[in-house]
């Protein structure tokens, strides 16, 4: 309970003890002074009996109270206690480096050699990075084709065929998986892969060296090309 609110209490036990008191004092002198009188301090007995029955129950609340303020009071300290240790102690501020003027007046005798050999070996690691990529070879651009070889006619001699397109050799030239491809009328295709370097050789100057094998190949088209 607020201390505001006790302060209330406590204000109110104080009046109800000073009627008490007054009471007690009329009902005296009612009683010596006029016998007439005597129902009205009987009036008054009992409104001073409920007043003694109100104190002894503020006293009880009050005594209550004081208990509650005290423990409510041993709780705040034991927290304010523990959030204390709780708490890390806040480390000391470190000094600011003093700013001696007199060092920018010093004069750096070898800061400058120090820089030229940063920039030699700086520049040794960038010509060495240099050579090292120069002699790495670049990348070869190579593609994948698939070629078709028709033939003349129903006759023609695939196998021999076959043989003869394998028969071309040129840098940057490599022959795959061949099978043959069923057209119409019992002929069929050859239908042949090979890998080729894009800057060592050209499709249409191998359909040329392969159309020189006229008597098997009618001719050749590039049925898929595909760059790897």
């Amino acid at each position: 309970m607020p201390a505001k609110a006790l302060l209330n209490e406590l204000q109110s036990l104080q009046t109800f003890q000073y009627w008490q008191v007054e009471n007690v004092s009329c009902s005296a002198s009612s009683k010596n002074t006029n016998e007439n009188r005597s129902t009205g301090c009987r009036a008054g007995d009992e409104r001073i009996q409920q007043l003694e029955k109100r104190v002894s129950e503020m006293e009880s609340t009050i005594q209550k109270l004081t208990s509650m303020l005290s423990q409510l009071m041993t709780t705040c300290v034991s927290q304010q206690k523990s959030a204390n240790k709780s708490t890390p102690a806040q480390s000391k501020a470190k000094p600011a480096p003093a700013n001696n003027d007199d060092d920018d007046d010093d004069v750096d005798l070898f800061g400058s050699d120090d820089d030229e050999a940063a920039d030699e070996l700086r520049q040794k690691r960038l010509d060495e990075y240099a050579a090292k990529k120069a002699k790495k070879p670049a990348a070869v651009a190579k593609s994948s084709v698939v070629l078709d070889i028709k033939p003349w006619d129903d006759e023609t001699d695939m196998k021999e065929m076959e043989r003869l397109v394998r028969t071309v050799k040129m840098d940057g030239l490599v022959w795959g998986a061949s099978k043959l491809v069923p057209l119409a009328y019992g002929i069929k295709k050859l239908q042949i892969v090979c890998v080729i370097e894009d800057e060592k050789v050209s499709v249409e100057e191998l359909g040329e060296k392969l159309a020189e094998f006229e008597d098997h190949v009618q001719s050749v088209d590039v049925a898929a090309f595909n760059k790897i």
